[in-house]
């Protein structure tokens, strides 16, 4: 089983940058497929992104793409989200996911693991 936390969420101006962590510990991390979620208040749970664990093909959300990039650091265990030109509808809680197989896509029923969330705010 892996467990994953997510990091780096906080306040920050509409324009602004903020990194998403997500670290994994219990099992290696580049064996899995792994994707971002957010949910924003009274919103349901939407897909941001996910990185493929063989070839690092990444894939976004048509709002979040040109402005948000996934990347992971086998090394450390730990897959990112980089977050540039904020807005205010970026709002929500940022949850990390992880499956074992086949490729990263939006259904949330195919991802097995989930971290806690992060909060993200921007402020206009």
């Amino acid at each position: 089983q892996v467990q994953l936390v997510e990091s780096g969420g906080g306040l920050v101006q509409a324009g602004g940058s903020l990194r998403l962590s997500c670290a994994a510990s219990g099992r290696t991390l580049s064996n899995y497929v792994m994707a971002w979620f957010r949910q924003a208040p009274g919103k349901e749970r939407e897909f941001v992104g996910g990185i493929n664990k063989s070839t690092g093909t990444t894939y976004y959300a048509d709002s979040v793409k040109g402005r948000f990039t996934i990347s992971r650091d086998n090394a450390k265990n730990t897959v990112y989200l980089q977050m540039n030109s904020l807005k205010p509808e970026d709002t929500a809680v940022y949850y990390c996911a992880a499956d074992l197989w086949g490729l990263a896509n939006h259904y949330q029923k195919k991802y097995e693991y989930w971290g806690q969330g992060t909060q993200v705010t921007v402020s206009s």
